[in-house]
């Protein structure tokens, strides 16, 4: 990501404020909107220069991305709290809730097969817990199909 200095930055600068360390007043001089974070970081290793100098002057509102990357810090703002509601539905969603919903889809498959299936539906109506029938899954996707199966695995995977 790249940064630039905010006016507030600049003034704390020439005002040689107390929340700029000595390292950070340099690598402050070369955040100009061309160079990445990255770079300065690793331009100023010399110095003892680190990410969290960097996180400390944005955090003071000293540095702030570039025009065009603050489009892309925030859209990757936005799918990183996606993503983090995505896990925590899934973290919602117990494994007790995961067998109620796939033992009737198990079910229908096995029962569905007839006499060739007969057996696996009796061993998906024994399953009497979610471990039990997410170990039966690979055998019902061998008798059913993998397609006829995929909400069942969905289910029992997710």
């Amino acid at each position: 990501m790249k940064l630039v200095k905010t006016e507030t930055g600049q003034q704390a600068f020439k005002a040689r404020s107390p929340l700029f360390s000595a390292r950070q007043r340099t690598a402050f001089i070369m955040f100009d909107g061309n160079k990445t974070v990255e770079q300065v970081v690793a331009g100023s290793a010399g110095l003892g220069l680190t990410q969290a100098d960097v996180d400390h002057m944005v955090e003071q509102n000293f540095l702030t991305p570039a025009p065009g990357e603050a489009f892309l810090a925030e859209a990757h703002a936005q799918q990183v709290a996606a993503d983090e509601a995505v896990v925590n539905s899934f973290k919602a969603h117990s494994a007790q809730d995961r067998y109620k919903e796939a033992k009737p889809l198990a079910t229908k498959l096995t029962a569905g097969l007839g006499l060739r299936g007969f057996r696996l539906n009796l061993a998906v109506e024994a399953a009497g817990g979610f471990e039990e029938l997410l170990a039966l899954l690979p055998k019902i996707k061998d008798a059913a199909g993998a397609s006829a199966c995929a909400e069942l695995e969905r289910t029992l995977t997710q």
